[in-house]
């Protein structure tokens, strides 16, 4: 058989601060109902101003580490886009704090589609013989980039960090990442943005430095993107959408959600959905929600899976996969 990356191992970690609907009512012209039935939403957790994505990255690849039975790897890729400092990435000193100095180790930048894309990365390294392991962690702070008087996007984001490990092996065994479509269009890039600014214009509060985003027009981008990306992908690897078993999109949104499974005529309960607890959490949350899905939602050894993303860029992808034995340690 063909090699392989496989997936080894799962860990996920969110930070412990709770941020309720209720909460943001407090201190915003909103309410918990108009949340919810916008959103899906309920709560999401969001890190202090000590706590940083690579802080995130750490216990997530631990986990990820202790799931898969392995102290090291021989890469380590972060996706994110709010990383600690601009220049030098964060993964470097992930890995040291991992116990892995002298490992090569980068970031990856695709926003919410930073786990597909990532996940795409390590794998290439591995099918290609570079690398026989690697440990992969998607991360985002994303909430350091809100203006705090935007109920919109106050209301969706979250903050939190999800890893695999990944290792060489071959493409007919249960954890073969088995196919991928990948895909931008920057003609959009003003949809979903953050704009560079400097320090005195956020310390001035001006809104123009915070995320800003074009909600009905990404809702559809996001729709047709998501939807179009799991039928190429499942074209590539063979499957119908009757083969699909679960369907694990990113959670930007409890309505586009209904609406790719709509789309792809997916059943409710193959598609895994933890948005009403931890919201969009960035590239932290393909993986924060295989780890529900595995706790809560009937994901088991042997299914069908398919994860999916879009986001800012505009960048989209999906990945086929035929889901392994693996632990899930998380929070």
């Amino acid at each position: 058989m063909a090699r392989a990356a496989v997936l080894a191992g799962l860990g996920t970690h969110v930070p412990p601060d709770v941020l309720t609907n209720d909460m943001l009512a407090e201190v915003l012209d909103t309410s918990d109902t108009w949340i919810r039935s916008r959103t899906g939403i309920r709560q999401r957790h969001i890190a202090d101003e000590r706590t940083t994505t690579g802080d995130l990255a750490v216990v997530a690849g631990e986990r990820a580490l202790a799931s898969a039975g392995v102290t090291r790897v021989d890469v380590v890729v972060l996706a994110t886009t709010t990383p600690d400092r601009q220049c030098p990435a964060t993964a470097p000193t992930v890995a040291s704090r991992l116990g892995m100095s002298g490992t090569p180790a980068f970031d990856v930048s695709a926003a919410c589609t930073g786990f597909v894309y990532g996940l795409a990365t390590a794998s290439s390294m591995i099918n290609a013989g570079l690398f026989d392991s690697a440990l992969f962690i998607g991360a985002d702070t994303f909430s350091e980039t809100l203006d705090p008087g935007d109920r919109a996007t106050r209301a969706l984001i979250g903050d939190g960090a999800g890893a695999v490990v990944l290792r060489a092996g071959e493409s007919d065994e249960d954890g073969a990442l088995l196919a991928f479509d990948l895909g931008s269009d920057g003609e959009h890039v003003g949809l979903l943005e953050v704009p560079a600014v400097g320090r005195v214009e956020r310390a001035e509060g001006r809104a123009r430095g915070y995320f800003h985003m074009e909600g009905k027009p990404v809702f559809t981008k996001a729709v047709t993107a998501m939807t179009d990306s799991v039928r190429r992908v499942l074209d590539r690897v063979g499957w119908t959408t009757a083969d699909v078993d679960r369907l694990v999109p990113h959670q930007a949104n409890a309505r586009i959600l209904a609406a790719v499974a709509d789309q792809l005529d997916l059943p409710e309960d193959r598609v895994v959905s933890n948005i009403a607890d931890v919201g969009n959490t960035v590239a932290a949350s393909i993986p924060l929600a295989l780890g529900h899905g595995m706790r809560h939602q009937g994901l088991r050894s042997g299914h069908n899976v398919v994860l999916t993303g879009f986001g800012a860029g505009l960048t989209w992808g999906s990945v086929a996969v035929r889901w392994p034995k693996i632990n899930d340690i998380g929070s």
